[in-house]
């Protein structure tokens, strides 16, 4: 259809006096291009190569509808934003813009660029004014790093920082980590999580908090709250455990604990540090091990604990320092420190040492007991050694000497020799159930045979010197051997263990956010939304549009 001159001329002045009029506020949007123009009224359809412009925003879609009185648009088809003063740039396939608050709503495959870092959504809403951009349905955050997902996200681009809510999932070459709610900082690459948090590296070991966690995903450095790590050799849990994965260091803070998982041996403590390549651990502040065998386990309680168990080491112990408590099922002992050879399973009391045995009692300036098959099978004492038996009737039997080489079946003892400065005094029973009298001997070397802890048998060198004292000539004196002590009363139990420590085991039925399945999110096609809309009785008519004729060029259009 033809125009007059001055048809053309008043149409055109028209167009360019409105776009100028709302340009000139510069909050409202304006039109710079568009292929046609239809309606008029305070709406408009532009159609065909749409570029439009608010303050610093530049927009271009395949179409628009241009709301002038209330300064928002809808755009549709290849949607794309960008600011010309930062980096941010979107896309998507269908948008809202409102010119008065900034707010952009950003609608099915979205893509929020911000340089190295591009999210990608299906509905998200960016508020331009506080540079704030707000998912739900599901999200994902792509960087050089990391990959993560969630079901709703906040992305505070001035702050570099992006929270994610509910099901998120952190995927990079090493890891794969899932929380329930995620603060990631995009410029250091860092990710600190509230509430139960699990990871898996890709060898397969796991990194588990119940407390929240913090995450360098590029200098490999986590930080747990009531974590645990557990590796193929290893397992750490502390209530605050940091670990250096480049530098194989834990280091915990309360409630400590370490275990070794190729000699069974697990550590307990205050505070620790673990140093995963030498095998070497510092565990101190009421420290205790627990020693696991077949058919019984050993615990050891001390001030302080060092382990040292690596293969390429010739040397490879266990060493405790201050107020040892040994407990075990045939031995119990208590020392000022102890050494504990991985190698030969040799345990090694000095200063002061006391053990206890069935029905018998040993002190000595040193000892060493050799275990064979989870078993006790032989002890060796120097300097000072003083044994100490009760028979059936509550006597003591006693022995002192040098040194002492006590040998045991089944735990229980069955010979004791002793070599240098031997004495013996022991109390011969009439039928276990009289006493007769005292038998006091000074030998170099005396040897007595066990059986159920009751003496049988009583061996001495050539030429002892011996006595005996029948019952009714037995006065306390004479019933006791010089340095004589039954310490009794010093003897640990299990009691004393856990009064020393309270160990509290690890839940194997603790919630893993990896045990439950991942659920598939998927947004409704177009004819699901209508048959949904049909079902309710709702049917959306599409609006009958009369086009106008266009009758001149847009603004920087040429004819």
């Amino acid at each position: 259809m033809k125009f007059s001159l001055p048809q053309f001329i008043l149409i055109g002045l028209g167009l360019f006096i409105s776009l100028s009029v709302f340009g000139q506020g510069g909050s409202v949007l304006e039109i710079n291009e568009a292929d046609s123009l239809l309606g008029a009224n305070g709406f408009e359809r532009l159609l065909g190569n749409v570029k439009m412009k608010h303050q610093t925003t530049l927009i271009n879609c395949d179409s628009a509808h241009f709301y002038r009185a209330t300064n928002m648009a809808k755009l549709y088809g290849r949607v794309f934003i960008e600011d010309m003063e930062d980096s941010v740039t979107t896309k998507s396939a269908y948008a809202e813009y409102d010119g008065n608050t900034k707010l952009a709503k950003l609608r099915n495959n979205v893509i929020f660029d911000n340089g190295e870092t591009k999210l990608y959504t299906d509905f998200l809403d960016y508020n331009r004014k506080a540079n704030i951009a707000t998912y739900f349905n599901e999200g994902k955050v792509v960087d050089s790093t990391n990959v993560l997902t969630s079901e709703r996200g906040k992305y505070e681009v001035n702050l570099e920082k992006i929270t994610f809510e509910d099901d998120v999932v952190l995927v990079n070459p090493d890891y794969t980590m899932k929380t329930n709610f995620l603060v990631y900082l995009t410029i250091p690459k860092t990710a600190e999580t509230q509430g139960l948090t699990n990871l898996v590296s890709k060898e397969g070991n796991t990194l588990n908090a119940q407390k929240g966690s913090f995450y360098d995903t590029q200098n490999k450095l986590f930080r747990f709250y009531d974590g645990v790590v557990d590796t193929e050799t290893s397992r750490v849990k502390a209530e605050e455990l940091l670990y250096r994965e480049l530098e194989g260091y834990y280091e915990g803070k309360e409630n400590v604990r370490v275990f070794n998982k190729e000699r069974e041996v697990e550590i307990f403590g205050d505070e620790g540090k673990y140093w995963e390549e030498r095998g070497y651990s510092l565990v101190h502040g009421n420290a205790l091990v627990r020693r696991y065998f077949e058919k019984d386990t050993l615990y050891l309680a001390a001030d302080t604990l060092i382990s040292q168990d690596h293969e390429s080491d010739s040397l490879k112990y266990l060493l405790a320092f201050h107020s040892i408590q040994l407990v075990k099922s045939d031995l119990t002992g208590v020392s000022d420190s102890l050494a504990y050879n991985y190698n030969d399973s040799t345990i090694q009391l000095f200063q002061d040492p006391v053990i206890w045995n069935q029905k018998s009692q040993i002190t000595a300036d040193s000892m060493t007991f050799f275990i064979q098959n989870e078993e006790l099978k032989r002890v060796y004492m120097q300097e000072n050694v003083f044994s100490v038996m009760t028979d059936t009737l509550t006597n003591f039997n006693q022995m002192k000497g040098r040194k002492l080489n006590g040998y045991f079946t089944e735990g229980q003892i069955n010979r004791l020799e002793i070599e240098g400065n031997g004495e013996s005094l022991y109390y011969a029973l009439e039928g276990d159930t009289l006493t007769q009298g005292i038998n006091r001997t000074l030998s170099a070397t005396i040897r007595m045979d066990f059986k159920d802890g009751v003496i049988k048998k009583v061996k001495y060198d050539v030429k002892p010197d011996g006595k005996f004292i029948p019952f009714q000539l037995v006065e306390e004196e004479s019933s006791r051997l010089e340095g004589f002590q039954w310490r009794i009363e010093e003897k640990p139990s299990m009691e004393t263990i856990f009064t020393w420590r309270k160990v509290e085991e690890i839940d194997p039925n603790e919630k893993n956010l990896f045990d439950e399945p991942d659920a598939e999110i998927r947004m409704p096609t177009d004819e699901e939304i209508q048959k949904s809309l049909e079902k309710r009785g709702l049917r959306p008519e599409k609006p009958k549009l009369k086009p106008l004729k266009k009758v001149g060029n847009l603004p920087n259009e040429k004819p």
